[in-house]
């Protein structure tokens, strides 16, 4: 129930209409809670990180109990490059009695590609506090308007269709954040 979510949805939607149009073979990923480093600088992660850094608290919404499924961004690049690889083609087992709305007559496909590993938001920031060395005051505050509470990827169409499914465990993807932050803005 989101603008944003909303604009994924139809785009999704034009691209599946202009694959059942034209026959252009079309690939649609849904990426989950993508982190890691050259991220964009006003998420989350880098953030906190900063906040951390120069010993200042951070505001942590929905008191610290969001869920996420917290995607490293080589996950990502990986599970792109596979399905580049292999073409989205018509799916000869579509029923349209039973629609899959993944699959159909037209060369489409959808793909999650996250961690399939929902995680609390405070488990995130423990695991960054524990890259750092440090602890930080957090200030908890109510969930944002219009934010979901969880997410979670469903990859079994990507690993059955590519083989892969993404598995950085947060605490090791967390660390690679940290190590490439402190190289990239040296204090």
């Amino acid at each position: 129930m989101t603008l944003y979510a909303a604009s994924k949805k139809s785009m999704e939607l034009m691209a599946h209409s202009y694959a059942h149009l034209y026959k252009v073979p079309t690939t649609a990923f849904r990426f989950f809670t993508v982190y890691g480093p050259w991220g964009r600088p006003d998420m989350a992660l880098f953030k906190f990180t900063r906040a951390m850094l120069a010993g200042e608290s951070i505001d942590v919404y929905g008191q610290g109990q969001l869920v996420r499924d917290f995607t490293y961004i080589d996950d990502i690049v990986e599970g792109v490059l596979r399905v580049l690889d292999k073409p989205a083609t018509a799916d000869a087992d579509y029923d349209p009695q039973a629609p899959n709305p993944g699959t159909g007559t037209a060369p489409y496909r959808i793909f999650n590609i996250g961690n399939n590993m929902p995680t609390l938001l405070m488990d995130y920031i423990t695991a960054l506090e524990s890259a750092l060395g440090t602890t930080v005051l957090k200030r908890m505050l109510p969930i944002q308007p219009g934010d979901m509470h969880s997410t979670a990827a469903d990859t079994t169409a990507l690993a059955a269709w590519v083989g892969f499914s993404p598995a950085t465990p947060v605490a090791e993807g967390v660390a690679r954040f940290v190590h490439w932050y402190r190289e990239f803005y040296p204090s």
